[in-house]
């Protein structure tokens, strides 16, 4: 054999393989082509199912476009509201304060007229007392005295009348009762 045909004879061999693995490759390539084929369908079926979602959302969406525009002056409306129940309640709070002081001027006064009445009361009692007590003429003996008022000395009493030594037996505090055009005691 001549090397010419040697080498016709090894290009023959080199062209066999190499169709060989052309027919190889060719097949790989059918197989991922029919992947492939079903991945796009895989992909259309999925559009194909989400096209009415999309649709149904660009509906909502056309819907919403009226209520977004006047999301913008609820927003402004609601921040003026705001402000004036802010101003509101400052000023609330200003007339609660006046409140308070009026209410604590009240309860003084109310004091005030309490302890007047209190005291005058106490004063009448003792006098009447002392009066009571002139009538018949037994011992001496100190008139009721309240816990707030000042003892006053009388004329029927000493300057300094020694103090009284445990008595046996204390005598009832009398309590007067006045009503308008009727006087009664209560004992």
């Amino acid at each position: 054999m001549e090397p010419m045909q040697i080498v016709l004879v090894v290009l023959a061999l080199v062209g066999v393989w190499a169709v060989a693995e052309l027919a190889l490759t060719l097949r790989r390539t059918r197989d991922v082509v029919a992947s492939l084929d079903k991945t796009v369908e895989q992909v259309n079926s999925t559009i194909e199912e989400a096209r009415p979602v999309v649709a149904k959302l660009d509906g909502v969406v056309d819907e919403l476009q009226p209520a977004v525009a006047q999301v913008e002056p609820l927003l402004k409306q609601a921040t003026v509201a705001v402000e004036a129940l802010s101003a509101d309640l400052i000023e609330v709070n200003g007339v609660l304060r006046d409140v308070s002081a009026v209410s604590g001027a009240a309860s003084s006064a109310s004091n005030a007229v309490t302890e007047l009445a209190d005291a005058a009361s106490g004063k009448v009692q003792r006098l009447l007392n002392r009066g009571h007590k002139a009538a018949a003429p037994k011992a001496v003996k100190p008139a009721p005295v309240h816990d707030d008022e000042p003892v006053a000395q009388s004329a029927v009493q000493p300057a300094e009348a020694p103090a009284p030594e445990a008595e046996p037996q204390a005598e009832p505090r009398t309590y007067f009762t006045y009503n308008p055009g009727e006087e009664t005691i209560n004992e």
